[in-house]
């Protein structure tokens, strides 16, 4: 019975909630009604009727019966019990209503804990595992209810995105192993290639060493085209270490870095410091990497001037407690802007608004892209009026 009772659709299970609660206040509408009529009834039999009683009596003069009066006189109440007495002859339609909304309340609230709040925390607990790419996991419900259909099709899809996702792991392990083969396979004919492009450089004929110098630079930058996918391939796996560092003087040491780059380079700096924290928790190695590799890249191709700025992000609960945060790294140039190909394509590797370029081929984002995100957070790229800006985040611990 309790099986089939689980197994009613949630339609016919609403109509069977609310025909057992009418039941309900029509009982309990009863027996407020009777209660009420019998406290009446004792209030009126506490005040018995007044008059001369008359009774039948035999032959020897015995009363029999109880008697009966004759003429009897009205009975005066207290106001207490006038009041008592209105007030449970009231109360019966008074509590219709109130019977009636508490058992709507009562009907709705079984209703949804018992046909609807397991089901539903299953699919909550599913939907907050599959945010945070977690898919080992089963989503369990025996109904055959329409929640029952719906937690089945949930557990479906799960199993779909389970099955891409160790498609797409699968072809993704496949790249990197062919990418670290073919990097190795390179190197041994480009050496082979490179030595005799030496000799040939040697040759006493001008147009056979103008030809060796050629193919001397080209096979350079193969070179360094293989290191840069074997550098991808280790990158790919690196982790942030987290540890505790004073950030100012952090930052000033990356401050210190930037501005001896831009004067090598004739460049004037700018630098701009937002934080308040004493001591975050990262990978100072991490936003070295990213800091440096910006700089250069806004010194390459700044007019005059580069625009360095530090800020904290923090992210505050409902507490008002940091949750978490991190450290926003900005930098500027007033340089001709990023290319409209790479704001449309976005960061990814090998890509390059520069035409006919033989030792630039687009990696340095896209490295800072992997550092950033590695330590939790994002690198974002656009123009500006007066040239180009790449902010940086790094999610951070605070001690």
């Amino acid at each position: 019975m309790k099986e089939k009772f689980n197994n009613l659709s949630l339609r016919k299970s609403l109509i069977l909630y609310v025909v057992l609660f009418v039941f309900a206040t029509i009982v309990l509408c009863m027996m407020t009604a009777d209660l009420c009529n019998s406290g009446v009834n004792k209030i009126n039999a506490s005040y018995p009727a007044m008059g001369e009683k008359y009774y039948l009596t035999n032959e020897r003069g015995e009363r029999l019966g109880e008697g009966n009066y004759i003429g009897t006189a009205p009975v005066i109440m207290s106001e207490k019990d006038i009041f008592l007495t209105g007030l449970l002859k009231l109360l019966p339609t008074v509590m219709t209503p109130v019977y009636s909304a508490l058992c709507i309340l009562a009907a709705a609230f079984l209703f949804y804990r018992n046909r609807l709040k397991a089901p539903l925390t299953e699919l909550r607990r599913a939907s907050e595992k599959i945010s945070q790419n977690d898919l080992d996991f089963v989503i369990s419900c025996s109904r055959q209810d329409e929640m029952g259909e719906l937690c089945a099709s949930f557990e479906g899809m799960r199993k779909a995105l389970a099955g891409s996702f160790s498609e797409i792991w699968r072809s993704m392990e496949e790249r990197k192993r062919l990418n670290a083969a073919f990097a190795h396979e390179l190197r041994t004919p480009l050496t082979v290639l490179k030595g005799y492009t030496e000799i040939l450089i040697g040759n006493e004929d001008r147009q056979v060493q103008e030809t060796a110098i050629t193919m001397s630079r080209h096979l350079s930058r193969m070179e360094r085209y293989v290191e840069s996918m074997s550098r991808l391939q280790r990158l790919e796996d690196v982790r942030p270490g987290l540890k505790e560092v004073p950030l100012q003087s952090f930052l000033e040491s990356l401050s210190e870095g930037a501005d001896m780059l831009c004067r090598q380079n004739e460049k004037q700096i700018f630098i701009e410091n937002r934080t308040v924290s004493r001591k975050l928790l990262v990978d100072t190695e991490f936003i070295l990497q990213v800091s440096n590799n910006l700089i250069s890249n806004a010194v390459r191709y700044a007019r005059n001037g580069v625009m360095l700025s530090f800020e904290e992000k923090l992210r505050e609960d409902q507490s008002m407690k940091v949750e978490d945060g991190g450290i926003l790294l900005t930098v500027s140039d007033d340089g001709p802007g990023f290319h409209k190909e790479i704001l449309n394509r976005g960061i990814s590797p090998y890509a390059t608004g520069e035409k006919g370029s033989t030792g630039h081929f687009g990696l340095g984002l896209y490295i800072c892209k992997i550092f950033c995100e590695r330590h939790g957070g994002w690198l974002k790229i656009e123009n500006t009026d007066s040239g180009a800006k790449i902010t940086a985040f790094f999610r951070s611990g605070y001690c």
